[in-house]
């Protein structure tokens, strides 16, 4: 059974799960502060990222894969490339991953607006575009990873929609305020995106997966990893300041996320290998994780 179990484990990436969170832990704890909190929805909108997230990841592996943009990659060993899962299962496990999603996405629309038709049809198509965005960012002849769009759709359901999409579902309304945590979620997701491209980057021109990376460059490609690290930061200082959290233990941990971040675009800097890229990767999506904590825990302290 272990032997079974072990590749699905590898392929369903256990490391990217803290990043897809981090968002619906800030939606979620800001809803608590005001009074709107519901384990249920809060549990279902864990799982179904999670079941986002993994479905992403299995359907990255294939396609990927299918494509042979994994034949010579220096990251980590990919499943079909290495055998260990064959196509028609890794097919089986979409599927069964996007089963899991749309049960999961349909319970979580019905717990939070049952009666409202309007929110639940809008959230069960955001959820079924999540669902397609997962499987198209490298499968099909059109895969928009292989255009270079992966970066927006990062940005986009790893911090807008996640942190303004889960204080929705306790609300039905826009906490507008949220808007600057759930950018510094997106921008620092998509760094992560942008440190695998950077690690991928020789691999993919020969493959024509036209990431971001690929397009700018080498050079560019760390500078617009700059610009993504310093507007997450500016947009942590505008929410401090903005909710005047001034507290001792905020400040020292806003000073802390922020110095972390500045020590990860020197050691960037200094990279020239592309396989020590992979090395940033855990950091950054466990700093992503523990600002996504900082915030949670205001909302519940304060």
């Amino acid at each position: 059974m272990a032997k079974i179990l072990i590749p699905w484990i590898k392929a369903a990436r256990l490391r990217t799960i803290p990043l897809s969170v981090s968002g619906i832990l800030i939606g979620s704890f800001a809803a608590y502060a005001d009074g709107l909190f519901n384990i249920y929805i809060f549990l279902l909108s864990i799982f179904t990222t999670i079941s986002y997230q993994i479905l992403s990841n299995f359907a990255n592996d294939f396609g990927d894969g299918v494509k042979g943009t994994d034949k010579n990659r220096v990251g980590p060993t990919r499943l079909i490339q290495s055998g260990q899962i064959s196509k028609n299962n890794m097919i089986i496990g979409i599927k069964i991953s996007v089963f899991i999603s749309l049960v999961l996405t349909v319970l979580l629309i019905y717990t939070s607006f049952k009666g409202n038709l309007f929110n639940m049809a809008f959230f069960f198509f955001l959820g079924v575009l999540a669902i397609i965005s997962a499987i198209k960012y490298t499968v099909g002849k059109n895969a928009y990873g292989y255009l270079g769009f992966g970066d927006f759709f990062v940005f986009t359901f790893f911090g807008l929609v996640s942190v303004l999409g889960s204080y929705f579902l306790y609300s039905s309304d826009l906490k507008v305020d949220l808007i600057f945590p759930s950018m510094t979620v997106g921008f620092l997701s998509a760094a992560v995106l942008n440190l695998n491209n950077m690690r991928d980057i020789r691999n993919d021109m020969i493959s024509k997966k036209n990431t971001i990376a690929v397009k700018l460059g080498a050079k560019n490609s760390k500078i617009y990893h700059y610009m993504l690290i310093l507007l997450s930061i500016v947009n942590v200082l505008i929410f401090h300041f903005m909710t005047e959290q001034n507290s001792l233990l905020n400040i020292v941990m806003v000073i802390s996320i922020i110095s972390v971040l500045f020590y990860h675009i020197f050691q960037v800097s200094i990279l020239s290998k592309e396989i020590d890229f992979d090395k940033l990767l855990k950091p950054l999506v466990l700093t992503t994780f523990f600002y996504s904590l900082i915030i949670s825990s205001n909302y519940i302290l304060n």
